[in-house]
């Protein structure tokens, strides 16, 4: 038995694997349930009373080689990255590239959006993701308990602080432009891109949380011919001349006239299809004329000072941009699909 073990343990020693197979090769060999330290121990009950504490002492340094050999192969495999690779690789080889990443299409489309706007005069504002009533409601012209507070399923917060006010994950960024009203005075020429939450059932065509960018305008003399040149001008940038817009009445608390505005469809270039429900139209936006309430909620001369607000969902216009049916694919942090994404400019 004993010159079993000294055969073995020069075996363990001069033992230079190649890659990552012979290490587990080795691991077999010597550490399996059928290996040799497994029959040694086997053969160890064989041994006289006499010399079990001479062999015992032998046979659980050996095991012990046997572990320790196969614990700095592993690591050594492990750390080098090269699983398959030989273990004593050439250095004057040249070395590998690191792969380049690229940015979401939503920060594709966000970037080129806020640069649009820039490019009109507009600042970028942005504010908490946590709202009170106040600012996510009441000062937008949604009163206590009207009907309209039921178009967006929210998602309240218990308040821990015992003050019995309510907050919630802000539905919309139309509360960053409250803040903005009641920081300061007009003019105010601003986008408010950021991240919005609703209580909704996720599918192809919604989900909890996504993205927004609003816009708000406060001036003297600002009308709603100011908004149409406004939002036909970003359209024209964003997808390109000839992009037809359309005008429609619509409903907001916040604004009054207000009216959601359509885009020829980029995929079938309004000869119908599938994705504009065969109408050739796509929706893309809301907008309108600010409410008065709403200024004099915010301390602003309704009488002096008019303004126009629009919103969009970064998700729509990125569907739009580049034909993507799915919005799961957007927060799946799936690598093929975004890898599609690296050839854009960042």
């Amino acid at each position: 038995m004993q010159q079993k073990i000294n055969q073995y343990t020069s075996e363990i020693n001069d033992f230079q694997p190649k890659n990552a197979e012979e290490v587990e090769i080795f691991r077999i060999k010597f550490l399996g349930t059928k290996g040799i330290i497994k029959d040694l121990f086997e053969e160890f009950k064989t041994v006289s009373p006499e010399d079990k504490r001479l062999f015992g002492k032998v046979l659980n340094e050996f095991k012990q080689l046997a572990e320790t050999k196969y614990q700095t192969l592993k690591e050594q495999v492990d750390s080098s990255g090269l699983s398959n690779e030989n273990l004593n690789p050439d250095f004057t080889l040249p070395g590998e590239g690191f792969e380049l990443g690229s940015r979401h299409p939503l920060s594709l489309v966000r970037k080129e959006i806020i640069e649009i706007f820039k490019k009109l005069g507009f600042n970028v504002a942005e504010g908490p993701e946590i709202e009170d009533d106040w600012h996510n409601f009441s000062a937008l012209n949604f009163p206590e308990e009207h009907p309209a507070r039921d178009m967006q399923d929210t998602f309240f917060i218990r308040s821990e602080k015992g003050d019995g006010e309510a907050y919630a994950l802000r539905t919309h960024t139309s509360s960053v432009q409250v803040r903005m009203m009641e920081a300061g005075q007009p003019p105010f020429r601003a986008i408010m891109p950021g991240r919005v939450y609703r209580n909704e059932a996720i599918s192809a065509r919604a989900h909890c949380f996504f993205h927004q960018v609003e816009g708000l305008y406060i001036d003297e003399n600002v009308s709603f011919s100011d908004l149409k040149q406004t939002l036909f001008y970003f359209v024209q940038e964003l997808f390109g001349e000839g992009t037809k817009v359309r005008f429609r009445p619509s409903y907001f608390p916040f604004t009054e006239p207000s009216a959601e505005m359509d885009i020829s469809c980029t995929i079938c270039k309004g000869e119908g299809c599938q994705f504009c429900k065969y109408s050739g139209w796509v929706e893309i936006l809301g907008c309108g004329m600010v409410d008065p309430n709403v200024l004099e909620n915010c301390k602003i001369d309704s009488k002096k000072f008019t303004g126009y607000a629009f919103g969009m969902g970064i998700e729509r216009i990125t569907n739009l941009k580049y034909q993507i049916k799915d919005l799961r694919l957007f927060s799946e942090n799936d690598v093929r699909f975004l890898k599609q994404f690296q050839s854009e400019l960042i």
